[in-house]
């Protein structure tokens, strides 16, 4: 009787899965693939999960990216062509797709060239869960660094790319499964050479945003390359003890929610350790900063904006250099980042 009862729990239990996922199959059928990411859910991960995901860190392989990007690298000068040059081999070795948007402006200090670096898992899909940050440093004062501003997220990005290969790799492969990749934009000319302003900053993401706004995607619809953006996710100043993350817009609210749970399961599983959490679940829905989102949020893209609210005290001060770091709080936070991506994407684990 037992065991004719397993066998009914199993049945039942089946179908229910089953329906499940054939109920989510119907969902997305009936939607334009443009407006997916309106149902778009994550795929729900067990303390196991959790656990083997945290296990995927590697500091080694993120302090020796981070060493060749903290350097002086103001746009259009040698450092800054030889962190870029960096960058693009190592996405490369990881068998990403690189494009690279060059492009002359004038700025306040003469016309120079900018670079951005998009880096996608898979072309070919349909859709993208953006991951994004700048690589340029400041013009001023000479000999800034910007360790949070943005060599931190510019090392976490490409160490998820590393440390997430072979699940990521795996994804990739699985073609017709999912019409969901991983795309990773490194932005130049963000910081102003003089004073910030509408056209002295936001270079790289400006001209971006209008040159994907303008491509047609499918060509010849209606419909864009920025229409493919699922969710863009922008990192900031990340690196202090002190970091904190406030959520900026509603209706992307969900996914900061996300985090901020994850981040409560992980401390509890005792897989980061400290004090004070990074997700408050806090709104500051009037304080939209500029940033590299606002050429996106402005054309219609959903913007989770992780930027360290209020800015850490070392925020365009000779200061934020290696020794503003710390360590503890960035590996939280490059736990948190492949917890969230694994999520997104519903990577196989």
């Amino acid at each position: 009787m037992i065991g004719i009862l397993w066998q009914f729990t199993l049945i039942f239990i089946s179908c229910i899965f089953g329906a499940n996922i054939k109920n989510s199959f119907n969902k997305r059928s009936q939607v334009p693939w443009f407006q997916e990411r309106v149902i778009h859910e994550g795929m729900g991960l067990s303390d196991l999960d959790l656990k083997k995901i945290s296990n995927l860190g590697d500091e080694i392989h993120f302090n020796n990216t981070l060493n060749n990007i903290a350097v002086e690298r103001v746009v259009d000068t040698l450092e800054h062509t030889q962190v870029q040059n960096y960058m693009i081999n190592q996405l490369e070795k990881l068998g990403l797709t690189v494009e690279t948007h060059s492009f002359d402006d004038s700025t306040p200090i003469g016309t120079k060239t900018f670079t951005n670096i998009l880096a996608t898992l898979n072309p070919s899909a349909t859709r993208r869960l953006v991951l994004d940050c700048h690589y340029d440093s400041k013009y001023t004062p000479k000999g800034f660094l910007g360790a949070t501003d943005s060599a931190v997220p510019c090392s976490m990005l490409i160490n998820l790319a590393f440390v997430m290969r072979n699940y990521l790799d795996k994804h990739k492969q699985e073609v017709g499964r999912s019409n969901l990749t991983l795309q990773f934009i490194f932005f130049d000319g963000e910081e102003a050479f003089v004073n910030w302003t509408d056209t002295d900053s936001l270079y790289g993401s400006r001209k971006l945003a209008s040159k994907l706004h303008a491509t047609s995607f499918p060509p010849g619809h209606e419909t864009n390359e920025l229409n493919r953006i699922d969710l863009f996710v922008l990192l900031d100043l990340i690196g202090t003890e002190d970091c904190r993350f406030a959520n900026f817009y509603p209706d992307t609210k969900r996914w900061y929610g996300k985090l901020s749970e994850f981040e409560k399961r992980l401390t509890f599983l005792r897989l980061i350790n400290h004090r004070t959490p990074m997700f408050r679940n806090e709104d500051s829905y009037r304080n939209r900063i500029k940033n590299d989102h606002i050429p996106f949020f402005e054309r219609g893209v959903p913007i989770l904006h992780l930027i360290a609210y209020p800015f850490p005290s070392v925020w365009h001060k000779m200061s934020d250099n290696m020794e503003s770091l710390h360590p503890p709080s960035i590996q939280n936070m490059n736990t948190l980042l492949r917890v969230f991506v694994t999520d997104y994407l519903h990577l196989q684990l």
